[in-house]
């Protein structure tokens, strides 16, 4: 069921999540409010994907996203977080994320290690940068979805 609501469409605000991405994992991800989470289609498998993603009306970044508990936190709420591939200045929390799943990498699994799941991180974004340059994946990029109305440049970005 990866790949059969794919490409998959969403918007939202960002929230405020866990705050594992960035400090202990070194990976900042965006987090959806659970509304946004309970809105995916409930037979999505969870896991690794990849696509596109827009924060504000700024521009389109290749991103990895993880759909799930996170077994190696065990988390009782799914969870939908988004890490975008490129290093912004400042956080964005409250400010609308629009993305584009293009593509499913792995499940997701429970790791022996922080190190072991910090190391498989690295590799789906090396995966997600391969595969989103392919011109089949390349072509969301330039959707129109990513064009709020209104236009505004959010926070520089």
């Amino acid at each position: 069921a990866a790949m059969r609501h794919l490409p998959y469409f969403c918007r939202g605000e960002v929230v405020k999540g866990f705050g594992r991405g960035s400090k202990e994992l070194g990976i900042p991800t965006a987090n959806f409010s659970e509304q946004v989470v309970e809105s995916f289609p409930s037979d999505i498998s969870t896991g690794i994907y990849y696509g596109w993603a827009c924060v504000g009306n700024g521009d389109v970044h290749k991103m990895v996203l993880s759909i799930g508990w996170n077994p190696f936190y065990k988390n009782i709420k799914k969870s939908v977080e988004t890490h975008i591939i490129h290093t912004f200045k400042e956080d964005f929390y409250g400010e609308i994320l629009s993305i584009v799943i293009t593509g499913y990498i792995r499940p997701e699994k429970n790791f022996d290690s922080l190190e072991a799941l910090i190391s498989a991180i690295q590799e789906d974004i090396e995966e997600a940068k391969r595969q989103l340059d392919l011109p089949e994946h390349l072509k969301l990029k330039e959707d129109n979805f990513f064009h709020l109305p209104g236009g505004k440049i959010v926070n520089n970005h």
